[in-house]
């Protein structure tokens, strides 16, 4: 016997109406390929609408010292006029909203931050015209500690540690060589001047451009090249649709190589993995949130803070992104199964139509999802309330990520039964827009309810 939907999930309100027959697609990104693939840049859905009004809304404490909520005015204001955003200009908070954020300022300006505290409340959200969410995401990827009063020698001990990397790593070879002469000169003018002989640079088999061997720092250089040229191109083509990122400006100029920046020291750093396709997409949130930051420091050394956190979140997904594990217990279609498994846990039904029936393979919609983190099937600031829960769960992103994504399978789930693979494929493929507040709360639902 089949099992079916739980009784709770059978209200209409979790069914996705299908789309108005008018409705273009013209303010779209362009999608991704139908087979697995990092090619290319799909669209954008509408934002979710207010919370409900629930509980009375509290006085406000005095704002922590570390935390500045005066909003800053400076060039990343013009990114409220995405082409994929239809929220206003001017964001009204709900009372829920409000109170949310008072107990937040409540629990930030503790001199040690009660984390379970932190991540019940940013479960439910942090509000959009809250300047609190880089300080709340930076404690829940570990990047400071729950002690505030060790915030300011953390933080100027990992800025500095970042400048090293750039320093050590963003070097070409000649720089180096230059600077391998400086650390060991030579008396040249002693050996040669008498003789009225000019003087020259030895070069040894490894610093010679040439050289193929392992431990030549210019075969490594023209290695390094081709991911580089790689990560420039996905750069290039990050969120073209917002000004902060695409604009013609020297503000969006300077935020497209501090993207640059974090990828290729990350890809250096980490050779086991170098650089994979979609990891440009991880990175926008972060250096988005941190460099929107209302204190001009942090603001500042975004770069920096960026480059920790985007390694600390990826540490929970690595295995999604080495080719190596694709078939083993740890990969990616390990993880795809896992998903699987989940939907037809909850809903065997959908599971036999979609798998059974319509014979179509999740990886190509699931294998998107789940490594870009949803950052493609959503608008931008949508993504923002889905990374707060998944930041948020203490049992780490992954588990929440695969319920949210069987939550998107669910919300739709009328629409599915009633397709055939083609349509079905493409809906999948090009998710429908839905209210963030109800996804999240269904998924939050899989938790509890087998």
């Amino acid at each position: 016997m089949n099992k079916r939907v739980p009784d709770w999930l059978n209200s209409p309100l979790w069914s996705s109406p299908p789309p108005p027959p008018d409705s273009p697609d013209d303010d779209r990104l362009p999608r991704y390929p139908s087979s697995p693939s990092f090619d290319s840049k799909h669209p954008s859905s509408a934002l979710a609408n207010d919370s409900p009004v629930h509980p009375p809304v509290p006085q406000p404490p005095p704002k922590p010292d570390l935390i500045k909520e005066s909003p800053r005015q400076d060039a990343n204001a013009q990114t409220s006029t995405s082409s994929s955003s239809s929220s206003p200009s001017t964001l009204i908070l709900s009372a829920e909203e409000v109170s949310r954020q008072a107990q937040l300022l409540i629990e930030l300006s503790k001199k040690v931050v009660n984390m379970r505290d932190v991540r019940r409340l940013v479960s439910m959200g942090v509000p959009d015209s809250s300047s609190i969410r880089p300080t709340l995401w930076k404690l829940l990827l570990g990047y400071l500690p729950s002690d505030r009063g060790s915030w300011p020698s953390e933080l100027a001990k990992k800025r500095s540690q970042y400048r090293h990397f750039k320093d050590e790593l963003l070097m070409n070879p000649s720089e180096v060589t230059k600077r391998l002469e400086k650390s060991s000169p030579q008396n040249n003018e002693s050996k040669f001047g008498s003789r009225g002989l000019l003087s020259r640079s030895e070069v040894t088999h490894g610093e010679h451009p040439l050289s193929l061997g392992k431990s030549s720092i210019w075969n490594q250089f023209f290695q390094d090249n081709e991911i580089i040229e790689q990560i420039d191109r996905d750069v290039q083509r990050t969120h073209p649709d917002m000004p902060f990122f695409s604009a013609d400006s020297p503000f969006a100029n300077s935020n497209r190589e501090s993207l640059r920046r974090i990828l290729i020291v990350f890809a250096k750093l980490n050779p086991g993995i170098r650089y994979v396709q979609g990891m440009n997409e991880i990175l926008a949130p972060l250096f988005y949130v941190f460099r929107n930051d209302s204190d001009e420091e942090n603001a500042a050394h975004a770069e920096a803070d960026t480059f920790f956190c985007f390694v600390e979140l990826l540490s929970g997904f690595r295995d999604n992104f080495c080719q190596q594990l694709d078939n083993s217990v740890v990969g990616i279609r390990s993880t795809i199964a896992k998903l699987t498994q989940i939907l037809r846990e909850h809903d065997e039904e959908l599971w036999r139509h979609l798998e059974v029936t319509c014979k179509i393979d999740p990886q190509f919609y699931a294998f998107r999802w789940i490594t870009l983190l949803l950052t493609q099937e959503f608008a931008f600031s949508d993504t923002l309330h889905i990374w707060d829960t998944l930041l948020s769960d203490p049992e780490g992103p992954q588990e929440t990520l695969l319920r949210i994504c069987c939550a998107m399978l669910i919300l739709i789930r009328r629409r599915l039964l009633a397709g055939d693979f083609t349509s079905n494929l493409k809906l999948l493929q090009n998710y429908p827009a839905s209210n963030i507040h109800h996804l999240l709360y269904v998924a939050n639902k899989l938790r509890t309810h087998p």
